[in-house]
Protein backbone atom coordinates (compact mmCIF):
# COMPACT_ATOMS: atom_id res chain seq x y z
CA UNK A 1 0.00 0.00 0.00
CA UNK A 2 1.43 3.06 -0.96
CA UNK A 3 1.83 6.17 2.22
CA UNK A 4 0.70 9.31 1.07
CA UNK A 5 3.02 11.95 -0.02
CA UNK A 6 3.80 14.19 3.01
CA UNK A 7 5.58 17.03 -0.04
CA UNK A 8 3.33 19.43 0.92
CA UNK A 9 3.15 18.74 4.84
CA UNK A 10 3.75 22.19 6.76
CA UNK A 11 6.96 22.27 9.15
CA UNK A 12 6.63 23.45 12.97
CA UNK A 13 7.65 27.20 12.98
CA UNK A 14 11.47 27.64 14.65
CA UNK A 15 10.94 28.35 18.38
CA UNK A 16 14.50 29.47 19.57
CA UNK A 17 13.78 33.40 19.49
CA UNK A 18 12.60 35.96 21.94
CA UNK A 19 11.70 38.25 19.99
CA UNK A 20 10.12 39.39 16.88
CA UNK A 21 8.90 42.21 14.86
CA UNK A 22 5.21 42.45 12.51
CA UNK A 23 5.49 45.03 9.74
CA UNK A 24 2.36 45.50 7.88
CA UNK A 25 0.55 48.39 5.76
CA UNK A 26 -2.96 48.38 7.59
CA UNK A 27 -4.96 48.03 11.12
CA UNK A 28 -6.46 44.50 10.75
CA UNK A 29 -3.69 42.63 8.22
CA UNK A 30 -2.24 40.76 11.03
CA UNK A 31 -5.70 39.85 12.42
CA UNK A 32 -6.55 38.39 9.19
CA UNK A 33 -5.01 35.15 9.91
CA UNK A 34 -2.03 35.45 12.16
CA UNK A 35 -2.73 36.67 15.35
CA UNK A 36 -3.39 33.40 16.43
CA UNK A 37 0.08 32.52 16.39
CA UNK A 38 1.04 35.77 17.95
CA UNK A 39 -1.37 35.25 20.62
CA UNK A 40 0.51 32.06 21.07
CA UNK A 41 4.32 33.35 21.24
CA UNK A 42 3.42 36.11 23.92
CA UNK A 43 1.50 33.19 26.39
CA UNK A 44 5.33 31.24 26.13
CA UNK A 45 6.80 35.01 27.07
CA UNK A 46 8.01 36.18 24.00
CA UNK A 47 7.87 39.79 22.81
CA UNK A 48 5.97 40.99 19.79
CA UNK A 49 5.68 44.47 18.15
CA UNK A 50 3.78 45.90 15.75
CA UNK A 51 4.50 48.17 12.86
CA UNK A 52 1.89 49.48 10.63
CA UNK A 53 2.87 51.59 7.87
CA UNK A 54 -0.13 53.50 7.36
CA UNK A 55 -3.34 54.18 9.96
CA UNK A 56 -6.02 52.62 7.33
CA UNK A 57 -7.58 56.21 7.05
CA UNK A 58 -8.40 55.48 3.38
CA UNK A 59 -9.98 52.33 4.01
CA UNK A 60 -13.97 53.03 5.18
CA UNK A 61 -15.55 55.15 2.23
CA UNK A 62 -17.99 57.02 4.03
CA UNK A 63 -15.33 57.96 7.04
CA UNK A 64 -13.63 60.84 5.84
CA UNK A 65 -9.63 60.19 6.21
CA UNK A 66 -9.02 62.57 9.27
CA UNK A 67 -11.99 60.74 11.31
CA UNK A 68 -10.99 57.46 10.20
CA UNK A 69 -7.53 57.05 10.88
CA UNK A 70 -7.52 57.40 14.94
CA UNK A 71 -10.27 55.41 14.80
CA UNK A 72 -8.74 52.72 13.02
CA UNK A 73 -5.81 53.19 15.64
CA UNK A 74 -7.54 52.47 18.53
CA UNK A 75 -9.01 49.64 16.83
CA UNK A 76 -5.70 48.18 16.29
CA UNK A 77 -4.12 48.87 19.63
CA UNK A 78 -7.03 47.25 21.70
CA UNK A 79 -6.71 44.66 18.95
CA UNK A 80 -3.01 43.96 19.51
CA UNK A 81 -3.72 43.89 23.16
CA UNK A 82 -5.88 40.92 23.20
CA UNK A 83 -3.07 39.20 21.85
CA UNK A 84 -0.72 40.01 24.66
CA UNK A 85 1.27 43.26 22.33
CA UNK A 86 1.47 46.70 23.67
CA UNK A 87 4.03 47.95 21.49
CA UNK A 88 1.93 49.24 18.62
CA UNK A 89 3.72 51.88 16.29
CA UNK A 90 2.93 53.93 12.92
CA UNK A 91 4.72 55.36 10.14
CA UNK A 92 2.52 57.46 8.60
CA UNK A 93 2.89 56.53 5.19
CA UNK A 94 -0.45 57.35 3.22
CA UNK A 95 -2.56 54.82 3.13
CA UNK A 96 -3.37 53.16 -0.21
CA UNK A 97 -0.43 55.13 -1.90
CA UNK A 98 2.37 53.19 -0.19
CA UNK A 99 5.30 53.41 -1.86
CA UNK A 100 8.28 51.09 -2.46
CA UNK A 101 11.67 52.38 -2.10
CA UNK A 102 14.25 54.16 -0.17
CA UNK A 103 11.90 55.95 2.42
CA UNK A 104 9.99 53.14 3.18
CA UNK A 105 12.98 50.59 3.39
CA UNK A 106 14.47 53.16 5.80
CA UNK A 107 11.30 53.37 7.77
CA UNK A 108 11.53 49.87 8.22
CA UNK A 109 15.44 48.96 8.83
CA UNK A 110 14.97 51.96 11.45
CA UNK A 111 12.29 50.02 13.10
CA UNK A 112 14.08 46.82 13.04
CA UNK A 113 17.26 48.21 14.74
CA UNK A 114 14.95 49.78 17.08
CA UNK A 115 13.15 46.39 18.20
CA UNK A 116 16.06 44.32 17.76
CA UNK A 117 13.91 41.15 16.51
CA UNK A 118 15.30 37.59 15.73
CA UNK A 119 12.01 36.51 13.67
CA UNK A 120 10.42 39.52 11.38
CA UNK A 121 6.58 38.66 10.35
CA UNK A 122 5.01 40.16 7.20
CA UNK A 123 2.25 39.97 5.15
CA UNK A 124 2.05 38.70 1.28
CA UNK A 125 4.08 40.37 -0.87
CA UNK A 126 3.27 39.05 -4.50
CA UNK A 127 0.81 39.98 -7.12
CA UNK A 128 -1.84 38.22 -6.04
CA UNK A 129 -3.63 36.16 -3.59
CA UNK A 130 -2.59 32.62 -5.13
CA UNK A 131 -3.25 33.34 -8.47
CA UNK A 132 -7.42 34.36 -7.64
CA UNK A 133 -7.16 37.92 -6.09
CA UNK A 134 -4.97 40.53 -7.01
CA UNK A 135 -3.06 42.09 -3.82
CA UNK A 136 -2.98 45.85 -3.06
CA UNK A 137 0.05 48.25 -3.71
CA UNK A 138 0.54 48.79 -0.19
CA UNK A 139 0.55 45.08 0.89
CA UNK A 140 3.34 44.71 -2.13
CA UNK A 141 5.60 47.82 -0.95
CA UNK A 142 5.80 46.83 2.24
CA UNK A 143 6.18 43.30 2.14
CA UNK A 144 8.79 43.45 -0.46
CA UNK A 145 10.76 46.38 1.78
CA UNK A 146 10.23 44.48 4.94
CA UNK A 147 12.47 41.60 3.40
CA UNK A 148 15.00 43.70 2.32
CA UNK A 149 14.94 45.76 5.23
CA UNK A 150 15.80 42.57 7.23
CA UNK A 151 18.99 43.35 5.63
CA UNK A 152 19.24 47.02 5.31
CA UNK A 153 19.15 47.04 9.46
CA UNK A 154 22.24 45.21 9.70
CA UNK A 155 24.51 47.06 7.27
CA UNK A 156 25.83 50.33 8.83
CA UNK A 157 27.05 51.70 5.18
CA UNK A 158 23.40 51.15 4.29
CA UNK A 159 21.60 54.31 5.76
CA UNK A 160 24.04 55.62 8.23
CA UNK A 161 22.25 58.75 9.40
CA UNK A 162 20.51 56.02 11.42
CA UNK A 163 23.72 55.50 13.15
CA UNK A 164 24.08 58.82 14.43
CA UNK A 165 20.24 58.87 15.42
CA UNK A 166 21.08 56.36 17.73
CA UNK A 167 20.18 53.13 16.05
CA UNK A 168 22.93 50.85 15.65
CA UNK A 169 22.68 48.29 13.03
CA UNK A 170 20.77 45.12 14.00
CA UNK A 171 22.11 42.07 12.08
CA UNK A 172 20.36 39.70 14.09
CA UNK A 173 16.91 38.70 11.96
CA UNK A 174 17.19 35.10 11.23
CA UNK A 175 14.29 34.55 9.55
CA UNK A 176 11.39 36.84 7.68
CA UNK A 177 8.36 35.29 8.00
CA UNK A 178 5.56 36.02 5.47
CA UNK A 179 1.80 35.27 6.15
CA UNK A 180 -1.15 35.02 3.99
CA UNK A 181 1.37 33.78 1.49
CA UNK A 182 0.29 30.79 -1.13
CA UNK A 183 3.23 28.82 -1.03
CA UNK A 184 3.43 28.60 3.00
CA UNK A 185 6.69 26.32 4.53
CA UNK A 186 5.81 26.43 8.15
CA UNK A 187 3.06 26.68 10.58
CA UNK A 188 2.06 27.24 14.31
CA UNK A 189 -0.55 25.18 16.18
CA UNK A 190 -3.81 27.72 16.14
CA UNK A 191 -5.67 26.11 18.90
CA UNK A 192 -4.46 28.14 21.92
CA UNK A 193 -4.91 31.24 20.25
CA UNK A 194 -8.12 31.21 17.74
CA UNK A 195 -10.42 32.43 20.21
CA UNK A 196 -8.72 35.30 21.15
CA UNK A 197 -7.70 35.80 17.50
CA UNK A 198 -11.44 36.50 16.78
CA UNK A 199 -12.01 38.36 19.55
CA UNK A 200 -9.05 40.51 17.86
CA UNK A 201 -10.22 40.76 14.62
CA UNK A 202 -13.71 41.66 16.57
CA UNK A 203 -12.12 45.12 17.68
CA UNK A 204 -12.04 46.40 13.91
CA UNK A 205 -15.63 45.88 13.84
CA UNK A 206 -16.53 49.42 12.24
CA UNK A 207 -14.02 48.44 8.90
CA UNK A 208 -15.71 44.40 9.32
CA UNK A 209 -19.55 46.44 9.39
CA UNK A 210 -18.50 47.79 5.70
CA UNK A 211 -16.96 44.70 3.96
CA UNK A 212 -20.29 42.38 5.28
CA UNK A 213 -23.51 42.38 5.87
CA UNK A 214 -23.17 39.24 8.00
CA UNK A 215 -23.20 39.64 11.71
CA UNK A 216 -19.63 40.34 12.14
CA UNK A 217 -19.35 37.50 14.77
CA UNK A 218 -20.19 34.76 12.14
CA UNK A 219 -18.15 36.51 9.64
CA UNK A 220 -14.72 36.66 11.63
CA UNK A 221 -15.59 33.02 13.39
CA UNK A 222 -16.40 31.56 9.58
CA UNK A 223 -13.26 33.12 8.04
CA UNK A 224 -10.24 33.12 10.54
CA UNK A 225 -11.54 28.85 12.27
CA UNK A 226 -12.39 28.05 7.94
CA UNK A 227 -8.48 29.26 7.04
CA UNK A 228 -7.34 27.67 9.94
CA UNK A 229 -9.07 24.30 9.87
CA UNK A 230 -8.10 24.41 5.91
CA UNK A 231 -4.30 25.30 6.98
CA UNK A 232 -4.71 22.05 9.36
CA UNK A 233 -4.99 19.57 6.76
CA UNK A 234 -1.42 20.28 6.00
CA UNK A 235 -0.34 20.15 9.96
CA UNK A 236 -1.29 17.13 11.51
CA UNK A 237 -4.93 18.30 11.23
CA UNK A 238 -4.21 21.00 13.93
CA UNK A 239 -6.24 24.05 13.19
CA UNK A 240 -2.60 25.83 12.07
CA UNK A 241 -1.40 29.87 11.17
CA UNK A 242 0.97 29.38 7.82
CA UNK A 243 3.86 31.29 6.95
CA UNK A 244 6.22 30.80 4.32
CA UNK A 245 9.75 31.08 5.52
CA UNK A 246 12.75 33.16 4.50
CA UNK A 247 16.01 32.24 6.91
CA UNK A 248 18.52 34.49 6.48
Amino acid sequence: MTEPSTDNQLKPMPDDWQRALAVVAHPDDLEYGCSAAIAAWTDAGREVAYVLATRGEAGIDTMDPAECGPLREREQRASAAIVGVSEVEFLDHRDGVVEYGIALRRDIAAAIRKYRPELVITLNHRDTWGGVGWNTPDHVAVGRATLDAAADAGNRWIFPELTDQGLEPWNGVRWVAVAGSASPTHAVDATPGLERAVRSLLEHRTYIEVLTDEDPETYVRGFLIGYAQELGERFGGKPAVAFELFGR
